[in-house]
């Protein structure tokens, strides 16, 4: 399978309180799962994802309330986070499936799931901008990690296990594939999201929107069969 193209060097630079707020926030996050984690990929993708996949839902929420109040078009926006959201639930359910977390594990899933939610709401409501600053840069890490995670896998610390067939279904993967495959279709879908949430920070701050003027809506990104679905 040939790997999807995406930009490793991506990186927004901040600029202002609400980048530098974003940033430090992100890299500290980051240290947490570097000390509990370690090199287990898999099982950080586990905890992880389930904090990604809160970001689109409120977003989405939040926007649809929005316009119902103020009677306006959301511009895309609303369907584009509702994609992310869902994108990033698949991404928690295959990991599942090829990790599989002991009991502790999921109940950190539950807890980081409620801390969270409650946390990015919060901040959503407050600065939009910011919040969607924070995901360009929980975005940037992500492609990082799975950066790690292929070359574990290549150097053969991590083992190259048959994609689950949920992941073969939802990627379009071909019937041999691996594991190697699925994080390769699962970094550019986070590449993808980094790229969009850099772009609607940018907007909400009145800043050029960079690449995101080129980012196709994730959903048009998916498998012919599931756009038709």
């Amino acid at each position: 399978m040939n790997a999807p193209f995406i930009d490793l060097s991506v990186h927004h630079e901040p600029k202002g309180l609400s980048d530098r707020v974003a940033f430090g926030f992100t890299k500290a996050l980051r240290w947490c799962a570097d000390t509990f984690f370690a090199e287990r990929y898999g099982h950080r993708a586990v905890v992880l994802e389930t904090v990604a996949a809160v970001p689109g839902m409120v977003g989405a929420t939040i926007n649809h309330l929005h316009c119902l109040r103020r009677i306006c078009d959301d511009k895309g926006w609303i369907r584009t986070l509702m994609d992310e959201a869902e994108n990033e639930r698949m991404h928690l359910m295959t990991f599942i499936e090829i990790s599989k977390p002991t009991f502790f594990e999921r109940a950190v899933i539950i807890g980081a799931q409620w801390v969270f939610y409650c946390f990015f709401f919060a901040l959503y409501l407050i600065s939009s901008r910011t919040a969607h600053r924070v995901v360009g840069y929980f975005e940037e890490e992500a492609v990082i990690s799975y950066t790690h995670y292929l070359a574990e896998i290549d150097e053969g610390r991590s083992e190259n296990v048959p994609a689950p067939e949920l992941a073969k279904r939802y990627w379009g993967l071909p019937e041999d594939a691996r594991l190697r495959d699925v994080v390769l279709v699962v970094r550019a879908d986070e590449a993808h999201h980094r790229d969009v949430n850099h772009g609607f920070a940018n907007e909400l701050a009145g800043l050029p929107q960079g690449r995101v003027a080129d980012c196709p809506p994730h959903h048009e990104l998916q498998p012919q069969w599931k756009r038709a679905a």
